[in-house]
């Protein structure tokens, strides 16, 4: 989740203020950029409980990874909150904490997918070292296999804690594991103009259940199986009286564009809160628009500035989210050759103006009820799921044939000769054997590991560095699982 902004404290005057500002995101061809977010939980490497902020009896917590960070590695504090330092900066680069204390690699805007990949190596080593100097390791699972939120510690963060009022006040019953179970990695892309984004936006949110089923990575809840591929994504859906995890029609509505998503957030999506300083305040519903005009009931007389409008944007969170940039928000978190292959995919996409207009033609018949089926239907199905006469599998193999066109058209080569597409390797492995990683761990499972959950934190912990490119390490006697409210914690 986004920090504060607090760029602009202008006070906006009109509408066209807000379109002008997506106008400004508009960038040059040879100048866009791609950024790379990705979550992760922390483990103790003893027993597999999950990691508080701050360590007890002996054992350190969040808030000493942050200390080291800074002591050791360079790393910056950010602005503190109530006196304590919260998150993390450095090279355009930072690190955040989410409400179940996954840990968040926010990657600086890079020219082309290489320095993603160099960038995500360095940083998830990085972590490795440090977590592992404290005693814990970090999971790559897009959803928290043992614990509920109810079980989870939780990160000390105003923002965080108005969230979790509203949840109980509106009676989101699932809204707080979304907040504190799930990890995702995200993918920050520009746009040229606004004809652009409009392209850009309804291929991407059209897509995003294809790669929903290609990088599923979260199968398991409460210790066991449950019946999904992406039990992530199917908990997030229409979450949080229906601001996360949807497929933002309006996107799809004739004349969409800058003008029309502004009016979309301003008066059909309500606030959740605005920050004074640094404190998120509960907005109590209020529509931004009566903000702008200083009517806005929990703060009568003050007006909105661009930062409240981010602040807003920042709290609206569809399969694809526009901003000045578009961030692609449907896939689990997973191990690195994931994280890296995901720029890949959409930049091969998305960036190359043929492929783009190709993708194009095979959604653009696609009904508002098509989109729905696959959102519902591939965290369960994944790459089995039927669609219009063929299956998920295919249109996967499609998109990846488009994507490896586009990114050997960029043609941008690393040190040893290579193009872009070397990262798409192992979405190529899923979509050849129709076997995402959700369902390879489930049949591990049920089968090496004999039923036994603990495997999954040495196999899918970043530094065992598991792939699907190779057979994973045989499975070995395990430790015994943390289980909440037990005293083996």
């Amino acid at each position: 989740m986004s920090s504060a902004s607090q760029v602009d404290n202008k006070p906006i005057e009109n509408k066209r203020e807000l379109v002008e500002w997506f106008e400004k995101g508009c960038t040059p061809a040879d100048k866009l950029l791609i950024g790379v977010e990705h979550e992760k939980p922390p483990f103790y490497l003893d027993n597999n409980a999950p990691v508080p902020f701050t360590g007890e009896n002996g054992r350190k917590g969040v808030s000493d990874f942050i200390a080291k960070m800074i002591a050791e590695r360079g790393w910056y504090p950010g602005e503190p909150e109530r006196g304590v330092t919260i998150d993390l900066k450095k090279n355009n680069a930072g690190w955040t904490f989410e409400p179940g204390l996954q840990m968040e690699t926010g990657g600086a805007p890079l020219r082309n997918v290489h320095q993603n990949a160099k960038e995500t190596d360095e940083t998830i080593r990085e972590a490795v070292e440090v977590t592992k100097s404290l005693g814990f390791g970090v999971l790559a699972q897009g959803y928290h296999p043992t614990h509920s939120s109810k079980d989870l510690p939780f990160m000390p963060k105003t923002r965080y804690e108005a969230l979790a009022s509203w949840f109980k006040e509106k009676k989101f019953p699932n809204a707080q594991d979304v907040a504190s179970c799930t990890s995702t990695v995200q993918v920050n892309m520009g746009y040229q103009s606004e004809e652009d984004m409009v392209k850009m936006l309804r291929v991407s949110l059209s897509l995003q259940p294809v790669a929903v089923a290609l990088f599923a990575n979260s199968p398991f809840a409460d210790g066991k199986p449950t019946d999904y591929e992406s039990y992530r994504s199917h908990k997030l859906y229409k979450n949080m009286g229906g601001r996360y995890g949807f497929m933002l029609p309006v996107a799809f509505e004739e004349g969409f564009g800058f003008e029309k998503f502004a009016d979309y957030a301003m008066r059909d999506m309500p606030m959740l809160g605005l920050y004074k300083g640094n404190v998120f305040m509960d907005a109590k519903g209020g529509k931004f628009e009566d903000f702008m005009d200083g009517k806005l009931g929990v703060c009568p007389g003050q007006q909105a500035t661009i930062s409240d409008w981010q602040n807003h944007l920042n709290t609206i969170w569809p399969e694809v989210r526009l901003r000045k940039f578009l961030e692609m928000r449907g896939t689990d978190n997973g191990p690195q050759e994931m994280i890296k292959a995901l720029p890949a995919f959409w930049v091969g996409l998305l960036y190359d103006k043929q492929s783009l207009d190709q993708a194009y033609n095979m959604v653009k018949d696609w009904t508002e009820n098509d989109r729905e089926l696959l959102r519902v239907m591939t965290p369960q199905t994944g790459l089995q799921t039927k669609f219009l006469g063929t299956t998920v599998q295919d249109i996967a193999k499609n998109c990846l044939a488009l994507s490896e066109a586009g990114l050997k058209r960029r043609n941008v080569r690393n040190e040893l000769g290579q193009t872009e597409g070397i990262y798409l390797e192992p979405l190529h492995e899923i979509a050849d054997t129709g076997r995402n990683w959700a369902a390879r761990l489930k049949d591990r499972f049920h089968n090496a590991w004999g039923g036994d959950i603990n495997h999954l934190f040495t196999e899918m912990s970043y530094e065992a560095n598991p792939s699907v490119l190779r057979a994973p390490a045989p499975a070995v006697a395990q430790k015994k699982i943390y289980v909440p409210g037990s005293k083996n914690g």
